[in-house]
């Protein structure tokens, strides 16, 4: 398998229903086969393909999809798809590469694999990177408040109005003495 035969496949898989999926005709491509084929050899063996492996999209679904897509695929006479298509999740995909039984397939199940791998690993990669952009702009948000903070106590030493005069604390005796203070005479010497 050369480089030019991986690369595709990467283009191929879209998003349907929050699953990344492969359509039934580039899954057919890839494979080296006719679309009804797979589609043939697929219904054959249902009981392979739970709903968690491969799925019927919705015409609207289709429509969406044909749209993120740089081929059309739909039909020119009566301007819809005559079939809607099926979606191959990564593990639907290695299985339809065994029920087709071709060598052409197998090797390029390896290639489908790869591919999703790669989109998952670029998934990590992005959710990685907004989880730190986040925490960045955290720490950012809070080093303004503490630099808000800073330069608010800055002004307050820098404010020349005296401060108010506080209201005294404790006990305090405003006489000179106690005026029933009996002098003593003091003796002679």
């Amino acid at each position: 398998m050369d480089r030019t035969e991986i690369a595709p496949v990467d283009e191929m898989i879209v998003t349907v229903r929050g699953q990344r999926v492969i359509l039934a005709d580039d899954l057919a491509r890839v494979y080296g086969v006719e679309t009804r084929v797979l589609n043939q050899a697929v219904r054959r063996n249902l009981e392979r393909f739970p709903h968690d492996f491969m799925f019927q999209i919705t015409r609207d679904e289709a429509g969406s999809v044909q749209r993120l897509r740089s081929q059309s695929v739909i039909l020119k006479r009566g301007q819809h798809l005559k079939y809607l298509p099926l979606a191959f999740t990564e593990h639907g995909a290695i299985m339809a590469a065994t029920v087709l039984n071709s060598s052409r397939a197998v090797q390029m199940s390896v290639a489908v694999v790869r591919a999703f791998v790669r989109q998952r690993l670029a998934l990590a990669l992005r959710e990685e990177l907004t989880a730190k952009v986040e925490e960045l702009e955290r720490k950012v948000m809070s080093h303004d408040e503490g630099i808000r903070t800073l330069f608010e106590a800055i002004r307050q030493l820098m404010d020349t109005t005296p401060p108010p005069k506080r209201k005294a604390i404790g006990f305090h005796v405003k006489e000179a003495g106690p005026i029933y203070r009996i002098r003593r005479a003091r003796p002679a010497k």
